[in-house]
């Protein structure tokens, strides 16, 4: 039964026709991101504590996993509930799951201290946003060959999918530090909105930035589902959150009735020991308080996705943003966190400093640094704009242990290894 909900509009492909086999066009955006080498990187990205420090912490790659079941969830929720659902016109899991699973592919090594400090970098140069740079792999990088194929051709209600934000670096009044396109994206975001001119009352930042596909609503709440959640969880395990810190820290934070009482859970499940247990029913209610809208924008005559948008109940977001603040607070702004912040911004500095001096603006002796290929993408590309954002490329594509090896090779007297240069 074919689903209404869709049309060709929405599965068309950016940069070469695909026609579907035993699969739908969205069933194939999901398998190419999940066979793609960039998702497999995911595995020894951090998420929120080292990769591989400890095997139970979560990895971008387990966040991602954790994103698209919830993602797949939400939908067969809201179908379950009838109108305006119904056995064939739905919002597609299969959609949701590859959007879900590709939201963290542009993130670089060291979690948030990685992106701040990719950020900072590459201000002069047009900017570094991990969804930005989600969006470059998936049209520009991710099975990219020698015979000039790009990305990986998804469907427009895919790259739509991702699409956070939709302002561009430019159209700030001051350059951002995140929330933005790379100017070059326009094209995309053009192909996003079927070359349909964008209200000019939408142009202001916010109100660009919100205007959101339903299912990179569902997207966006399943992964604060997650990681509100889940970083938690993850904090009480590597005991960055205990009972005394949690505490502390309530008693200075304006804790009112109705945060008292997600406090006092979240204190009995750790004194319980069934912390995972209390949280996991937490991400339920999180599914189930979800709800559809009909909403009228000017997207709305070209497509469904524009003509409903999810509603979730305040409470359920008053609590997930609760467990946000008290996971910033607590776990993101400890020292042990911020060493590592020190680490990622020392480490990103002098590979950008050192790549730059022998590619960019070479002196009289030139050291070839990088592995051959990147090398030649930097040496090729046209201007600094250009050749900068190819070192940004191949820092961000980084997994945790392959940056620190690279710096060690490249700073460490007694490391020496040459059999993993990447």
């Amino acid at each position: 039964m074919q689903n209404r909900f869709y049309s060709e509009f929405d599965t068309a492909t950016w940069g070469a026709e695909r026609r579907p086999d035993y699969r739908t066009l969205f069933q194939i955006d999901r398998d190419r991101i999940i066979h793609a080498q960039g998702f497999r990187k995911l595995q020894s990205k951090t998420q929120v504590f080292l990769s591989g420090e400890y095997d139970f912490y979560r990895t971008r790659l387990t966040h991602s996993m954790e994103v698209a079941q919830i993602g797949r969830s939400i939908c067969n929720f809201l179908r379950s509930r009838g109108d305006p659902l119904g056995d064939d016109f739905y919002i597609d899991s299969d959609l949701v799951e590859a959007v879900c699973l590709a939201h963290d592919l542009g993130h670089p090594p060291f979690g948030h201290s990685g992106e701040r400090t990719l950020q900072e970098l590459m201000m002069p140069w047009g900017g570094f946003e991990g969804n930005a740079q989600t969006l470059h792999l998936l049209t520009e990088t991710l099975y990219h060959d020698e015979t000039g194929v790009r990305g990986m051709q998804p469907t427009r209600a895919l790259m739509d999918g991702v699409l956070k934000y939709k302002k561009l670096f430019r159209e700030f009044p001051a350059p951002p530090s995140n929330h933005f396109l790379y100017n070059p994206q326009e094209r995309y975001r053009s192909y996003v909105f079927g070359d349909t001119l964008i209200p000019g009352a939408l142009h202001e930042a916010e109100r660009l930035n919100a205007f959101k596909s339903v299912e990179c609503q569902i997207m966006d709440w399943a992964d604060d589902a997650a990681y509100s959640l889940n970083d938690i969880v993850d904090g009480v395990r590597a005991g960055f959150l205990t009972v005394e810190r949690i505490e502390h820290w309530a008693s200075g934070a304006g804790v009112n009735a109705e945060s008292q009482a997600w406090l006092d859970a979240l204190i009995a499940g750790i004194r319980s020991d069934r912390l995972e247990s209390v949280f996991a029913q937490k991400i339920g209610h999180f599914i189930t308080s979800c709800r559809l809208r009909s909403r009228q924008t000017f997207m709305g005559a070209q497509t469904c996705r524009y003509q409903f948008e999810l509603v979730v109940a305040p409470g359920a977001e008053r609590e997930a943003a609760f467990y946000k603040r008290l996971a910033n607070d607590v776990i993101f702004e400890s020292p042990q966190l911020q060493q590592m912040e020190h680490k990622a911004r020392k480490v990103l500095f002098d590979l950008w400093e050192s790549t730059w001096r022998n590619y960019v603006e070479r002196g009289s002796r030139v050291i070839r640094i990088l592995p051959p290929r990147v090398g030649r993408l930097v040496e090729q590309a046209p201007t600094p704009a250009d050749q900068a954002r190819q070192i940004c490329d191949w820092l961000a594509g980084l997994t945790d242990g392959m940056i620190v090896r690279t710096y060690r090779r490249l700073f460490d007297p007694e490391f020496g290894s040459i059999r993993d240069l990447s």
